[in-house]
């Protein structure tokens, strides 16, 4: 024993890749537990695809939108250093020289997005600009020293050879607390002096400016301690001739955010230009434009479910990133959840796969309710063929399936045409948005509505400038379709639009005419007033309408005829549910969390979670195989604002020590309580931290109950 070792030792074992655990395939997730699914690896593949599309597409929408504000940007850096790069005496040249460019970026509350944003504008800005771009945010940055070693270790990644950039990093770290702008300015000047060191995809960049400028994004300015602010503004304008700065601020609330955290002083230092990004609002309408309110994907959302999401945009985070991701949690519940959704592609390979449907599902499209609705409507002899016939059944699918995707072509050019109409209306009966009068339509009838009554009648006092130019943006609408009943439409819209010039020289017309029979009529002025008293009383019985008003109540009438025909809502399609995703509890369940109602869920019944029969129970007992922190919370229910800790400590022993007879033999009384008590502190120290506890000095060796009441 004298010779034995105590010292321990570490030893490193490399995994054995040969034996590496074999991943189970994403696609048998949506077999839901069974040996067999339907389509499973088909559903999860179109998801995949289709998936892919839909996110490509807002990719390509996020960089146009934000196209105009970073070519303003770009513009901004280029003019920016110009009074740096010239070499003038000048005393306004001088006077620019001496202050740094900032551009002020106002992105909104969204504050989830501008991550996004700024990756795009750094990429944005290294390819356009200046290879030097530093991002920073405030909780990186508690002061001025942190500021400027972030600088350096950003900036060193722009080195070419990598073992001269891990040997300058090395120094960076040694020599952390010197980080200065000396030491920037002097990396800076070696970096523009000798141009191998730069990129040679940057060189090109480089060579455009003799001094390259250095951009630093401070993306949450709001949240950076207002003098570490100060400070290094003052310091950065102080050596602005040797280190070419340019500062792009991301503010989330107001521009005066900037006068309120620098004083005159130290803003006086800084050349601002504001810049406004474009509103998370019309961001969402371009979204939903692109993704629902259109053919291109078969996938749509019904009213409660599209409701909830825009809720949570409008009343939460204004999050255009969220948004998507849950459009995309709905896309995957809804071919995870609908054996169905095999069929939501595009209509050629819908009509393919319908040829190819098992058994299965033959009486899986028999089960749904919009097609048993429509089998009722039918004969009963067709009835008979499409209950017995799977041959006829798929005939009669892949006609459903084209009825389907004509309804919403002509739903949605016919929706955006409404939308021209009422959103220019007072107080807005149909909404403003597009997304409201969408909502609308998808719940139920709108022409049943009050709303809906009350927007005609504003329609039929539309102005004839204001009806003309609603009629062309409609006419521009329906020329993109390429159905002929919508191209009739087209044409009728054109035949109204002819009318009007008309309009004009009949009203010339009138007013000659009725100014010859004021001339025959002056001569005698009994004639006058008894035909002026004739035409009030015939004023007051029966108003004539003027070929205007006519022509205007042809147009709202065309129009409601339009709206009655195709906004139906979609629950009057056959086969709906495999394009919709109606299912909204599953989707609010998993996007407004619900906390305290989980946690007391999972302390009071842990059954619910773990799926131990042991753990089963009737209501009003406490299963002594439960985990201690539910034992002690179900005990702690039980007792009033002020808890005992002795006699919840002598219950948790009771109900503990029940699990436990058959090893009361194995260790002593006195181990068994030590256990127990260690057991019963844990517990309670867990409900502290959880918030369901406190110490308190009222009473000795009592806690405080925090939720729920309590007596």
């Amino acid at each position: 024993m004298a010779a034995a070792s105590v010292s321990k030792g570490c030893f490193v074992f490399r995994p054995d890749f040969k034996k590496r655990k074999i991943s189970v395939p994403l696609e048998d997730y949506f077999n839901k537990g069974k040996n067999e699914s339907e389509d499973s690896k088909l559903r999860f593949e179109t998801y995949q695809l289709m998936w892919q599309q839909m996110k490509s597409e807002t990719e390509q929408l996020q960089e146009q939108l934000n196209k105009n504000l970073f070519d303003s940007l770009i513009e901004f850096l280029h003019k920016s250093h110009s009074y740096f790069n010239k070499s003038s005496r000048e005393w306004g040249y001088q006077i620019k020289a001496s202050e740094i460019p900032t551009a002020a970026i106002v992105l909104g509350v969204n504050v989830t997005d501008h991550d996004l944003t700024f990756k795009n504008l750094t990429e944005a800005l290294q390819n356009n600009v200046t290879p030097f771009v530093v991002s920073l945010q405030a909780k990186d940055c508690p002061d001025v020293k942190h500021i400027f070693q972030k600088m350096i270790s950003q900036l060193m990644n722009y080195g070419t050879d990598v073992e001269s950039r891990e040997g300058e990093n090395i120094q960076v770290t040694q020599k952390k607390t010197h980080c200065s702008m000396h030491s920037l300015s002097s990396w800076y000047m070696n970096m523009t002096q000798s141009e191998l060191k730069i990129p040679r995809k940057k060189r090109t960049l480089s060579s455009q400016w003799h001094s390259p400028p250095v951009v630093l994004i401070l993306k949450d300015m709001e949240s950076f301690a207002t003098k570490v602010l100060q400070d290094f503004i003052i310091i950065s304008s102080q050596h602005l001739h040797e280190f070419p700065l340019v500062l792009i601020f991301g503010i989330a609330t107001s521009p005066a955010i900037i006068h309120r955290l620098l004083p005159h002083a130290v803003s006086s230092l800084l050349c601002i230009e504001l810049f406004q990004s474009l509103s998370c609002k019309e961001h969402l309408t371009t979204v939903l434009n692109k993704l629902l309110l259109t053919t291109q994907f078969p996938f749509k959302l019904s009213e409660k479910v599209l409701q909830i999401l825009t809720n949570i945009f409008l009343y939460h985070d204004f999050s255009i990133q969220n948004f998507i991701k849950g459009l995309q949690l709905s896309l995957l519940e809804h071919f995870y959840s609908q054996p169905l959704s095999v069929l939501c592609c595009n209509l050629p390979e819908a009509k393919r796969r319908v040829n190819l449907l098992s058994d299965n599902q033959c009486e899986n499209i028999r089960r749904l309710p919009s097609f048993r609705r429509h089998v009722e409507m039918q004969t009963s002899e067709k009835q008979v063929s499409l209950l017995t016939n799977e041959r006829f059944l798929k005939e009669e699918t892949q006609l459903l399936l084209e009825n389907l995707h004509f309804y919403h072509t002509n739903y949605f050019l016919v929706l955006r045409c409404l939308h021209e109409f009422t959103s220019s209306l007072p107080k807005y009966p149909l909404g403003r948005q597009i997304r409201e009068l969408y909502c609308m339509c998808l719940e139920k009838n709108i022409w049943d509505s009050e709303e809906y009554s009350s927007a005609l009648q504003l329609l039929r006092m539309l102005a004839k400038d204001e009806l003309i130019t609603i009629l062309e943006k409609c006419l521009n609408i329906f020329k993109l379709s390429s159905e002929k009943h919508l191209n009739s439409t087209a044409k009728t819209i054109e035949e109204f639009l002819a009318q009007f010039p008309s309009l004009h020289e009949d009203k010339e017309e009138e007013n000659t005419s009725g100014s010859q029979s004021e001339g025959l009529q002056k001569t005698d002025l009994y004639h006058l007033q008894k035909s002026l008293l004739e035409m009030k009383a015939l004023r007051r019985t029966s108003k004539k309408q003027t070929k205007f008003e006519v022509l205007r109540e042809k147009v709202v009438n065309f129009i409601d005829n339009l709206v009655r025909e195709h906004l139906l809502p979609p629950e009057s399609q056959p086969l709906h549910e495999v394009v919709y995703f109606s299912t909204a509890h599953v989707l609010r369940d998993h996007l407004n969390a619900a906390p305290r109602l989980a946690l007391h869920t999972a302390l009071n019944n842990p059954y619910y979670y773990l799926k131990n029969e042991a753990l089963k129970s009737e209501e009003g007992c406490i299963p002594n195989v439960a985990p201690d922190i539910c034992i002690a919370y179900k005990l702690h229910l039980e007792c009033s604002r002020l808890i005992n800790l002795v006699d919840w400590s002598e219950a948790f022993a009771t109900v503990v020590t029940a699990a436990e007879q058959m090893d009361a033999n194995s260790v002593t009384s006195e181990e068994r309580n030590e256990i127990i008590h260690a057991r019963f502190i844990r517990a309670v120290s867990e409900l502290e931290l959880l918030g369901f506890v406190k110490p308190t000095k009222q009473k000795t060796d009592h806690v405080a109950r925090l939720t729920w009441g309590g007596c």
